[in-house]
């Protein structure tokens, strides 16, 4: 089975307040976050996309990744469900609603901060 879930590992090297789209301004302590995505065509052009840093501003992940310092660590690819991995995540979700609008199992939000780097 192909990839269609991807997980960024995002590192916030200090306190960072964003405007994230209908979310508002929201304050990211300092830290590592995992974002969970999903992609069923153009899997690779999707996680291409959140790498470059010249992009239109759609989806609530773009907004934190626009801001001063932020950066992907690590991309990890699964066949299963976006759902399925992102409640197998131990993070803490900081910002709920953050990149799971259309999300129908009650995951809260596919963003969450994680103690360290190695948690994921």
């Amino acid at each position: 089975m192909e990839a269609r879930t991807y997980q960024l590992l995002i590192e916030v090297p200090r306190q960072t307040r964003v405007t994230v789209g209908k979310l508002g301004i929201v304050d990211f302590p300092a830290g590592y976050y995992v974002y969970t995505g999903s992609a069923r065509r153009n899997f690779q052009a999707r996680v291409n996309r959140h790498l470059s840093a010249e992009k239109k501003m759609r989806w609530h992940i773009d907004y934190l990744l626009a801001a001063r310092g932020v950066r992907i660590r690590k991309v990890f690819s699964h066949a299963q469900e976006e759902c399925e991995i992102n409640q197998r995540v131990p993070g803490v979700v900081t910002v709920a609603g953050f990149g799971s609008s259309d999300c129908r199992s009650g995951c809260g939000s596919h963003l969450k901060r994680l103690g360290g780097p190695d948690d994921l």
